[in-house]
């Protein structure tokens, strides 16, 4: 691997995270962010932010402890590990102690960049990647004591990018297996642009062996979105998310690629999504472990 700060631009503003979940067979989550940050004079730090269903932990490293390789994924902060074929991790700090190695199974990436043609716009503040919809999981994390077996279970990995969160915006995600084995992701945002800004959704949908991609580059229009979910609908089909029940975690996000402002997520919450083609409902899912987020403009 190779220090990854020689590969950026070596100024700021600029943050850089990738967003790993996983859930065991009993309903067990567990997410962690590894990241790395620089600020307008180019002060450079990275972080490990931990999420478990009722309580998360802010890491700060110096940036000479971390390294990465882009192909394959590979990323170590401190004594961690994360990467394409599991995470092995070594906290010991404050109050958490997260001990243990994960191994996963094969990914199921996306068949093109979830941002479209968004990914070329030149000053968008986050730019946002899916690199597993859905993966098998081994092996066991041992959190304060308690040990956790996430054999047999789903994990799911994304990254973002840029200089800084948007300033409104909803995010969710989930993953199933069972006979009606599925994976969502969807996210709404504020996309402010030098002249004007607009309001626009990327979404990804793998159900019965398709993929259903909602964006507003492909025409899709958001009909509704709030604390409490969203609908968007896109041509024949429509996707209506609905939050029924939260446990909101703190978590730091970048502003100016400093990492100071505070958002809430629900790692484990309860979401229905209903799908539609027409007057046919495709699926209707309800979730306790989705994953739920939303900001609004300060």
């Amino acid at each position: 691997m190779t220090r990854f700060f020689c590969g950026t631009s070596g100024t700021g503003p600029y943050f850089e995270g990738w967003y790993f979940k996983h859930q065991t067979p009993r309903a067990q989550t567990l997410a962690l962010i590894p990241a790395f940050h620089i600020d307008k004079k180019g002060h450079r730090t990275a972080s490990i932010q931990v999420i478990a269903s009722d309580k998360s932990w802010w890491l700060e490293y110096p940036e000479v402890q971390l390294q990465v390789s882009r192909q394959p994924l590979q990323i170590q902060l401190g004594q961690s590990r994360f990467g394409s074929q599991g995470i092995d991790l070594h906290i010991q700090q404050d109050s958490l102690s997260l001990c243990g190695a994960l191994r996963y199974g094969p990914f199921t990436p996306l068949r093109s960049d979830i941002m479209g043609p968004f990914r070329f716009f030149a000053g968008m503040q986050c730019s946002h990647g899916v690199i597993s919809m859905g993966h098998s999981l081994r092996g066991t994390l041992e959190l304060n004591g308690e040990r956790l077996d996430f054999s047999n279970g789903i994990g799911y990995i994304e990254t973002d990018r840029g200089r800084s969160f948007p300033s409104a915006y909803l995010w969710t995600q989930c993953v199933w297996g069972g006979a009606e084995r599925g994976s969502l992701m969807l996210a709404v945002a504020t996309v402010p642009l030098p002249v004007a800004g607009f309001t626009g959704c990327i979404g990804s949908i793998l159900y019965g062996g398709r993929e259903y991609r909602l964006a507003t580059y492909r025409g899709a229009r958001i009909e509704a979105w709030s604390s409490s979910g969203a609908v968007i609908r896109q041509g024949t089909y429509r996707l209506d998310v609905q939050l029924l029940n939260e446990r909101r975690q703190a978590l730091r996000a970048p502003v100016e690629g400093r990492m100071e402002r505070t958002i809430h997520e629900s790692l484990c919450a309860e979401v229905r999504y209903r799908f539609w083609h027409g007057k046919d409902l495709l699926f209707q899912h309800t979730d306790a472990n989705a994953s739920f987020e939303h900001s609004s403009a300060e």
